[in-house]
């Protein structure tokens, strides 16, 4: 005889307990937050954490984030085209309202992770290789010349009175600039330097290698 919901919760909680659902879990939680090969050590003392917390989402963080490995790691992970564009936007834009996600759409469903468009449960991938093809590049880079042209139309609005978007941005001022500004290898610097007109140097800042990485 059917139990109704609590046969469904009796399913999840088998499920949610299954070793196989902490070693996922545990090393999603790994790729995202330190790299794209996390050490697999590091992954089964998550996986411990996991199975005796009962689930413990934040116990299982607090062992990878207080972990000797996770201190070692290398500061770099490369952006998924959601941050990408996000970061590219609040960089530009910080403390102004989007009136128009349009083009923010548009660019993720190009970069080939649109926005809700996952079909599965196991979530868009994490990993660098999966994200940095030669058709991908190309694209970011669009997307920054767009940003930093200030022609991508994320303050256009429809209607007989379209509001005025603003000028380009002038990412050289921005204050957060100044904390990145010392991320910045030597070949970026030099590039800037170079550029024309703060136009391109906003393209090249946003299209950097430095800024891929988060």
């Amino acid at each position: 005889r059917s139990q109704g919901l609590a046969e469904f919760e009796e399913a999840l909680d088998r499920l949610a307990r299954a070793p196989a659902t902490a070693h996922f879990i545990s090393r999603k939680l790994a790729v995202y937050w330190m790299s794209d090969s996390p050490p697999p050590a590091l992954v089964e003392r998550m996986v411990q954490t996991f199975a005796h917390s009962d689930g413990d989402i934040a116990a299982t963080l607090r062992t990878l984030f207080t972990a000797p490995e996770f201190a070692r790691a290398a500061d770099r992970k490369f952006k998924d085209p959601m941050r990408y564009v996000v970061s590219s936007v609040r960089l530009a834009y910080d403390g102004r309202v989007i009136l128009n996600a349009g083009p923010m759409i548009n660019w993720l469903a190009r970069m080939g992770e649109p926005l809700y468009g996952h079909q599965t449960p196991d979530g868009y991938p994490m990993t660098e290789a999966d994200w940095a093809s030669p058709g991908q590049m190309e694209t970011r880079f669009e997307v920054a010349r767009a940003i930093g042209s200030g022609s991508a139309g994320l303050f256009r609005t429809e209607g007989p009175q379209p509001m005025q978007r603003p000028a380009f941005p002038q990412l050289a001022n921005a204050l957060s600039y100044e904390a990145m500004a010392q991320t910045l290898g030597p070949a970026t610097r030099q590039a800037l330097a170079q550029a024309a007109s703060p136009q391109e140097w906003n393209t090249l800042l946003l299209s950097s290698p430095e800024f891929m990485n988060r």
